[in-house]
């Protein structure tokens, strides 16, 4: 199962260009050692130690958007096949391979395992946590020895988590609810030895994986600023974050959410003690992975009503494997085969494209075409021409990180309006200046590039095409390749 996940994830991830947070993960593990812990110290320590282990990974394949991608795509492989094994705890292995596939195929999962983010390698690590969380409260009866192997290797998986991803912190919520219904079958009456010892153990190892990432939780405090972001954006509804959140679209969200309301009528209507012959797991079970599925996403939206904007639907790529098991679930309590195998073709064919949108040319962050914009600058521009970015964008959308995602097609240009390359500062980007302040760049040039964002302020306004047009250069040829402008001017 876990090969069938990373051949889907692998698939045709090399076809979109980069964007821009994929740009930030290949720019700062290009940087040398030195300057990307400089980086760090001010911006993005949250992703410090991803872009460390890229940094080797570069060194060794390349920065290609297949082999940048291509951990993420191994990521949710091994991902998939934790979903299984985690599933075959509680329910059947026909029904744990279900959740397998089920978890391989969802939206949110092959955008994750085809980007060169740390989503992926996060989620494995978080279903992989969980296995391990199930098995220590399990072995309760086992030596004191082998008792303190388990807690603390969850303690050291833990912290090596948060160190991949900092929200993988939003699992001990759920892990909390997962040592009660574990411990005992109704954790809420009358506390036994069983449920006290097992609350002991996790709690002790999860204060110590919370002491060993102390440092990243107290670094990812301070640059708190990073994800101010969010709170500049509309704010998710409900309603959205149920369909975008793992679905991608409104007739898979209609058709999972349906199969996992399915699932929980089933487990909790059904007799106690025919669960298991029905291919269902036990009330508690199902608890466990309603509330991975609920309790992060409910944490991040009352966060940031209440507090400061946290909320993002990329966050809750950790919840993703719950998703996959309450759904094969649903699937499971489906009257027969016939209505079994209809529902997994349907969910399939709403499926499919949304998989062919995110495997386009143009199949990240809504249509980032940098590669394609290069290939043009890479035909027409000639060696010591000139280049401008437009620089009126959010810091992600900048055309000028096609230069550095494909350095080849730039090579020979003048860069006009740079004043210190992002590799020699502390920060994730270039530091430039405006066209109007570098204007004895251009007394030489006989042609300028302009890359500008189509629909941008500098689009719509023209001004560095005006400034040029003073300096008595002319539009010689504009060509749109998605949503980049290019423009050549010749004096």
């Amino acid at each position: 199962m876990g090969l069938v996940a990373f051949v889907v994830s692998v698939a045709w991830s090399w076809q979109p260009s980069h964007w821009g947070d994929e740009a930030a993960s290949v720019m700062s593990a290009e940087r040398s050692i030195a300057s990307l812990f400089g980086m760090l110290g001010n911006i993005d320590a949250v992703h410090g130690a991803y872009y460390l282990f890229l940094h080797g990974w570069i060194d060794l394949f390349g920065a290609t958007e297949l082999s940048t991608r291509l951990p993420s795509a191994i990521a949710i492989g091994v991902a998939a096949a934790g979903t299984v094994v985690l599933a075959e705890k509680f329910v059947p292995r026909r029904v744990s391979v279900g959740a397998g596939l089920i978890f391989a195929i969802l939206p949110r999962v092959t955008y994750m395992g085809s980007e060169a983010r740390s989503a992926a390698i996060a989620t494995a690590m978080g279903v992989w946590l969980t296995v391990l969380l199930v098995h220590a409260v399990r072995s309760r009866t086992a030596s004191h020895r082998r008792q303190i192997a388990l807690w603390g290797g969850y303690a050291v998986l833990l912290a090596a988590g948060m160190y991949v991803f900092l929200y993988l912190a939003l699992l001990l919520p759920v892990h909390a609810v997962a040592v009660l219904a574990l411990a005992r079958q109704h954790p809420l009456r009358q506390p036994t030895a069983q449920l006290w010892q097992s609350l002991v153990f996790w709690l002790g190892a999860s204060m110590l994986g919370l002491l060993l990432a102390v440092p990243i939780l107290l670094t990812g405090a301070a640059q708190r600023e990073q994800i101010a972001f969010i709170g500049r954006r509309p704010r998710v509804t409900v309603l959205e974050a149920a369909v975008m959140q793992w679905f991608d679209t409104v007739p898979v969200a209609i058709m999972a959410w349906s199969l996992i309301i399915v699932a929980i009528l089933a487990v909790f209507l059904r007799r106690r003690g025919t669960h298991r012959r029905a291919g269902l797991p036990s009330r508690s079970a199902l608890c466990i992975f309603v509330a991975w599925m609920v309790l992060p996403s409910g944490i991040l939206l009352i966060g940031t009503a209440l507090v400061t904007p946290m909320y993002s639907l990329r966050y809750l790529s950790i919840c993703a494997p719950a998703v996959g098991i309450v759904i094969a679930v649903g699937v499971s309590a489906l009257a027969n085969n016939w209505l079994r195998a209809v529902s997994i073709a349907l969910i399939v064919a709403a499926i499919l494209p949304a998989y062919a949108v995110q495997r386009g040319d143009y199949g990240k962050n809504e249509g980032s075409d940098w590669r394609q914009a290069a290939a043009v600058l890479a035909a027409a521009a000639r060696p010591g021409d000139g280049v401008v970015f437009d620089q009126s964008v959010r810091p992600s959308r900048i055309p000028r990180l096609a230069m550095h995602l494909y350095p080849a097609a730039f090579a020979g240009l003048q860069d006009v309006t740079l004043t210190r390359s992002y590799g020699d500062t502390a920060w994730l980007w270039d530091e430039v200046a405006p066209l109007t302040d570098v204007l004895p760049a251009v007394a030489n040039l006989n042609t300028v590039w302009l890359l500008q964002y189509f629909g941008s302020a500098e689009w719509k306004k023209q001004t560095d095409v005006h400034t040029l047009q003073l300096q008595g250069f002319r539009v010689e040829h504009t060509t749109l390749v998605n949503r980049t402008i290019i423009i050549e001017m010749t004096r």
